[in-house]
């Protein structure tokens, strides 16, 4: 297995951050591989996928990019630069820094994601950097800007669950559960990555960053000794818009918008959360939390600065009885060195 070192200060100072560019191109890692982990990804695949075929079949280096770039053991580093954590940047100015790359440092790259020589189209081709960004920008424009509002409160509410985590348990407990049967805190300062045999990493004296995605991709990233990032798939329920069915019959007891709240609650989530994933305004999450509060189906709890809510043991067994409990998280993280691909 791979695995970081860490320090306390390490431990200390490490934070969720969001990152569009992460988005993008865990979203044209998605579209290249053509797999799901849920039907609202797969819908999603659906309606881009003949778009993008389209734009590659029209431009056969960009196709042979995509698949040197990410669609390998490893990720070419210069596609997935390491968030740099000074504030939230925008996807524009995050581009800027693959743009920037200068062409031999991105054909040197390209050799490591692939484990060998890069093909000549690629190896001669002039501007690999910006040819990177003008694919990256489409999808961006294409497949990701349209929802991005609605995946950008995903995101949130996800980061939200885990601070709220850290606060309850300790970052162990967060960090077991950020992707259960990859990440993992071994204790003794050691933390689990991936499940491949890597040489370990000391990230003492440098920042770690947790970055959500809503595609079901993940990869892990280091620049130097300063900075490294996990780059981690949402919470199967976050990432998955459909939401967990609401049987009829609950519906007609509890009202569909109602019950939609409720079979969201097997784990804990705040007014916030539940905005994000039902698309529920506030006073509407409000009014029926305060309902399924009086008649003890729920119960809140304060963690931190939030306040999150989930099943009482008679909201269960009501959501049991029902069949509509939630399966398992969905997504998987990938394994690698500096930005490794699944």
């Amino acid at each position: 297995m791979g695995w970081w070192q860490m320090d306390a200060d390490a431990l200390a100072g490490s934070r969720f951050v969001l990152s569009p560019l992460a988005e993008v191109t865990a979203a044209l890692q998605t579209l290249h591989l053509d797999t799901s982990a849920h039907p609202g990804e797969r819908a999603w695949l659906d309606r881009h996928l003949p778009a993008y075929r389209a734009r590659l079949a029209a431009d056969p280096v960009d196709a042979l990019l995509v698949r040197s770039a990410l669609g390998t053991r490893w990720n070419a580093d210069f596609v997935t630069p390491t968030p740099l954590g000074e504030g939230e940047r925008g996807f524009e100015e995050e581009l800027a820094r693959v743009r920037a790359t200068p062409t031999a440092a991105a054909v040197a790259d390209l050799a490591v994601s692939l484990g060998g020589p890069v093909p000549e189209a690629l190896a001669s081709a002039p501007d690999l950097p910006r040819r990177t960004a003008e694919l990256l920008t489409w999808v961006w424009r294409e497949a990701v800007l349209p929802t991005w509002s609605r995946r950008r409160r995903i995101l949130e509410a996800d980061v939200l669950a885990r601070t709220a985590m850290v606060a309850l348990g300790g970052w162990a407990a967060a960090l077991d559960e950020l992707n259960p049967g990859r990440t993992r805190w071994l204790g003794d300062g050691r933390l689990q990555v991936n499940t491949r045999a890597y040489p370990p990493r000391s990230v003492a004296g440098g920042h770690l960053f947790f970055v959500p995605v809503t595609p079901s991709r993940g990869w892990v990233s280091w620049e130097g000794t300063e900075r490294y990032a996990i780059v981690y798939p949402c919470a199967g329920a976050l990432a998955d818009v459909t939401g967990p069915a609401v049987p009829s019959a609950l519906a007609a007891l509890l009202g569909s918008a109602r019950a939609g709240v409720l079979v969201r609650l097997e784990s804990p989530l705040s007014t916030s959360q539940l905005v994000a994933l039902t698309g529920q305004g506030l006073g509407s999450v409000g009014r029926h939390l305060k309902v399924l509060l009086d008649a003890r189906l729920v119960r809140r709890r304060r963690a931190g600065r939030s306040v999150l809510y989930d099943w009482t043991e008679a909201g269960a067994a009501l959501v049991g009885a029902q069949g509509a409990r939630k399966g398992p998280r969905s997504g998987a993280l990938g394994a690698g060195a500096r930005t490794s691909t699944e």
